[in-house]
């Protein structure tokens, strides 16, 4: 028993890092506005940017278990996730806080894939998918505190916001204390560090959940309308509410998957559609725009610990790490094209790049992922 608490400990400090990813969320409409001449789809891909060297850093991470332990190479990437955070106090460079969360996407690669890969080498069947669950949960108490606190920090000054990745370290302290080092993975002549075809339809469908997915940090700060307009404490507080329903989600997840069973994916695209579709109609209420964040979380929540279960389970275990790195590209993918496709859909068809615009178009087209993810779950039963 004490053993697994350290693996839980271990699982969220991991998952900490994680949730740094959207810290700097609350404070990016402060951000367009002090580097005005910058294009607002490269200021949102401050969001996203981690996701896209992450995508390449992940799937290298699937063989480098092979040489190195994954418990040094979670310690590394703590490490490197507190630095490159702190890095744009250096100096007022839209370039190098980039730069800096370009840096972050190395750390998070490696977290996001190792993380699954700790869960799947301790745990089994039922336990399995509620440690995924507590992963999950990790990751949404992450994003909420460090999100809550950002959005603190930068209110009066935005830079101020930077200082929350200082949890980073934390995290690495933690990994060091509580996680066992199991040394490098093995291959054996029958299990090998390779994909099989199952895999191919979770991919297509994280990719499509997180594009659409990703919408809701990288436009909520700029979409709030009325009297809420520019106020970063409230944006923070949403990216808050939206972490948070990860947490309520996570710690629950057996008992829904239980109850959804094989449509569990599909229902969390459903949640945030009809979250996306809230955010488009009550742009200027506070508590309405908290139930579209409770719900779009809700979707986050369910999908990707239920996704990371799905991709485990279809490969040997030497293979997992390979495979939630794969999984973990294709979310990266999705979330690195998804201000350009969406804004350039969002002109498209409304005339412009709005944010309500995007959310339009998120609702719709998960909606419609939704329902084709639908049809290959009843093709595969």
């Amino acid at each position: 028993m004490k053993k697994k608490l350290n693996i839980y400990i271990a699982v969220a400090a991991i998952s900490f890092v994680q949730g740094l990813q959207i810290s700097i969320a609350p404070v990016l409409g402060s951000i367009a506005e002090h580097y005005n001449h910058v294009n607002i789809s490269l200021v949102q891909m401050l969001i996203t940017i981690p996701a896209f060297v992450s995508m390449f850093f992940s799937v290298v991470c699937g063989w480098l278990v092979l040489k190195v332990s994954k418990k040094k190479m979670l310690l590394f990437a703590s490490a490197l996730a507190g630095a490159a955070g702190l890095l744009p106090l250096a100096a007022d460079s839209f370039g190098l806080l980039f730069a800096s969360r370009a840096l972050y996407g190395v750390a998070l690669g490696w977290c996001a894939s190792l993380n699954t890969a700790v869960v799947s080498e301790f745990f089994e069947g039922d336990e399995r998918v509620t440690a995924m669950g507590i992963q999950a949960a990790s990751v949404g108490a992450g994003m909420m505190l460090l999100s809550g606190l950002s959005g603190m920090l930068g209110k009066t000054v935005f830079t101020h916001a930077y200082f929350v990745n200082g949890a980073a370290f934390l995290s690495m302290l933690l990994i060091l204390i509580f996680l066992p080092d199991t040394g490098k993975a093995v291959e054996s002549e029958t299990e090998k560090v390779r994909l099989n075809r199952s895999v191919i339809p979770i991919y297509v469908f994280i990719f499509l959940e997180m594009m659409f997915l990703i919408t809701f940090s990288t436009n909520i700060s700029m979409h709030i309308s009325g009297t809420l307009d520019g106020n970063s404490s409230v944006s923070g507080t949403l990216t808050s509410v939206f972490s948070g329903a990860q947490i309520l989600v996570g710690m629950v997840l057996g008992a829904v998957t239980k109850i959804l069973k094989k449509y569990v994916l599909p229902a969390a695209m459903l949640c945030f559609a009809f979250g996306a579709f809230l955010l488009v109609v009550f742009s200027d209420s506070f508590v309405m725009l908290m139930i579209a964040a409770l719900f779009c979380g809700f979707s986050q929540g369910l999908y990707i610990p239920s996704g990371f279960v799905d991709v485990s389970n279809a490969v040997p275990p030497v293979a997992v790490a390979l495979a939630s790195a794969c999984f973990n590209a294709a979310s990266c993918i999705g979330q690195t094209i998804s201000p350009y496709l969406t804004n350039t859909l969002s002109k498209a068809f409304f005339g412009a790049a709005t944010t309500e615009g995007v959310y339009v178009i998120a609702a719709c087209g998960m909606a419609l992922a939704a329902l084709a993810h639908m049809y290959v779950k009843k093709r595969q039963s």
